[in-house]
């Protein structure tokens, strides 16, 4: 800031206050470097994929379901713990009801570690939390489902490609609106 810009002006009250004034080259150039930062973001190809959110409160959800996997299941790579299966109230409502999952339904596979105490299965640290998000007009390409995973119990997002890494398998329940738990009363 150089002298020109600052004025020094005497207030009401008597103290003296700094007034600045605008030079309108500097405006115009601040704005035209912001618009081409922007502008270079949207057609960088670097968007950022949609993704579900992460549900805070899913514990207090509707409780689908919980089952474990052990050691010898095929799957147990991958998902190998005890499953905790979370159902929003829309999620719930259609699962309740056996129709389809309406916009706005969301179901949370909560991966938990198992400990062995005392010749009882018991939760350890979380492994991650799964979620889907219905959204039939975005996610057209993924049966209207978006799909995102957590690290553990952070915010990390570490799905790169829902298509190939959840929808893939998911795909195999198209007759379940690609929905692998069921609801039992």
């Amino acid at each position: 800031m150089n002298a020109k810009q600052l004025n020094l002006e005497e207030s009401k009250s008597g103290k003296d206050v700094i007034i600045m004034r605008k030079q309108p080259i500097v405006v115009l150039s601040v704005s035209f470097a912001i618009g081409i930062f922007l502008a270079g973001l949207a057609s960088s190809g670097d968007k950022e994929r949609p993704v579900a959110k992460y549900p805070d409160d899913y514990r207090h959800w509707t409780h689908v379901k919980s089952m474990v996997i052990q050691p010898g299941h095929p799957l147990y790579q991958l998902f190998g713990g005890i499953h905790h299966i979370y159902a929003n109230w829309k999620a719930f409502k259609a699962m309740e009801s056996g129709k389809s999952f309406p916009d706005g339904a969301v179901l949370v596979f909560d991966l938990l570690e198992v400990k062995n105490e005392s010749n009882s299965l018991a939760e350890g640290s979380r492994k991650f939390i799964g979620v889907m998000q219905k959204d039939s007009k975005e996610f057209i390409d993924t049966g209207g489902w978006v799909f995102e995973k957590f690290r553990g119990d952070t915010k990390e997002r570490v799905v790169s490609e829902p298509k190939s890494a959840c929808f893939a398998c998911h795909e195999a329940q198209k007759q379940k609106d690609y929905v692998f738990s069921d609801y039992h009363k």
